[in-house]
């Protein structure tokens, strides 16, 4: 089998040193319903932001997605440093202002002015080659955050196909207790009508015994889960996002899970269902974290008609699916 699962959530950190400093990308993704990609950047290299997005773009799919890059740049000691004396006097005079208004006010730090926006004056940097080395970090970056993606994607396909062979397992061995479920069904109402005292119609009593079968019988349900289990391994094989995919098959799962616990003639029966929707829940939880097609197109809702079972109490037909 092919994995070609990705996962939404991963880290990644990419650092370069250029002549004039240091460019690092740092990159975190989490699980989200669309593609959020969020920037931090320099000043300096902010009238870039659009560039970098759709280069995030083309290579993420679903998720929010935060990028950050941090600019240090080298220390030249032939360069003097410059200070704005007018603004750190300005600011000078709004803190003495606020401490003549305030009490027990701690004295200022001056470190802490050095630090204000535009008390330090730097030469101006060409940002040109800034950019180019910025954008050739960040393809490293997320090639980076790829190759994690994908790798927790192949843990996650691991636990999946082994929720699918418990599921499978449960459904076998539901499958081979029926023709007991269906006798002891059959004894229980006899000996229910022995208790009445009353001498039945014994063509009408094998007519009703026989409808009781039926309300107990699971096999169809049995066959349309194991179908889904099928479309399941095939979709973790598949070389597409296949989010969404699985989970329109963990709801199918676990409508035949809900099902078989309403026709459940005994405690075993009722048991296995429960184990299902256990799993199928675990199976759930870790698909909404699988990136998934078409993510950040709009969506519609459209509704798809199911034919209706075999038999009357199987109430499936209409409902409403989300697709891109």
């Amino acid at each position: 089998m092919v994995q070609m699962l990705h996962s939404m959530t991963g880290f990644a950190r990419e650092s370069a040193e250029t002549t004039i400093g240091t460019l690092t990308w740092e990159i975190r993704a989490v699980n989200h319903r669309y593609l959020d990609v969020q920037f931090k950047l320099p000043e300096d290299l902010r009238p870039k932001e659009q560039a970098f997005r759709q280069q995030a773009s083309s290579s993420l799919g679903r998720g929010k997605v935060e990028c950050a890059l941090y600019f240090r740049r080298a220390f030249d000691q032939n360069n003097e440093m410059q200070i704005d004396t007018d603004l750190v006097e300005l600011i000078g005079h709004r803190i003495s202002d606020l401490t003549a208004k305030l009490a027990n006010v701690a004295a200022v730090n001056p470190i802490d002015i050095l630090r204000w926006p535009g008390v330090i004056q730097q030469a101006e940097v060409d940002v040109e080659p800034l950019v180019d080395e910025a954008s050739s970090l960040l393809d490293k970056a997320l090639a980076a955050i790829g190759e994690m993606r994908s790798s927790e994607g192949a843990r996650i396909a691991e636990m999946l196909e082994s929720r699918c062979a418990e599921i499978e397992s449960i459904a076998q061995s539901v499958r081979a207790r029926m023709p007991e479920v269906l006798a002891a069904a059959r004894v229980k109402q006899k000996e229910r009508l022995a208790g009445l005292d009353v001498e039945a119609d014994p063509a009408r009593l094998e007519v009703e015994l026989a409808l009781l079968a039926t309300k107990i019988d699971v096999d169809e349900e049995l066959d349309r889960l194991e179908s889904h289990l099928v479309e399941i391994r095939d979709a973790l094989g598949a070389r597409k996002p296949v989010g969404r995919r699985l989970d329109f098959l963990m709801q199918e799962l676990n409508r035949e899970a809900n099902t078989l616990g309403s026709k459940s003639a005994d405690t075993e029966t009722t048991k296995a269902a429960v184990d299902l929707k256990v799993l199928i829940e675990q199976m759930r939880e870790q698909i909404q974290n699988i990136e998934s097609q078409g993510a950040g197109k709009k969506r519609k809702a459209v509704r798809v008609c199911r034919p209706l079972g075999r038999r009357q109490n199987d109430a499936r037909s209409c409902r409403g699916h989300e697709t891109t």
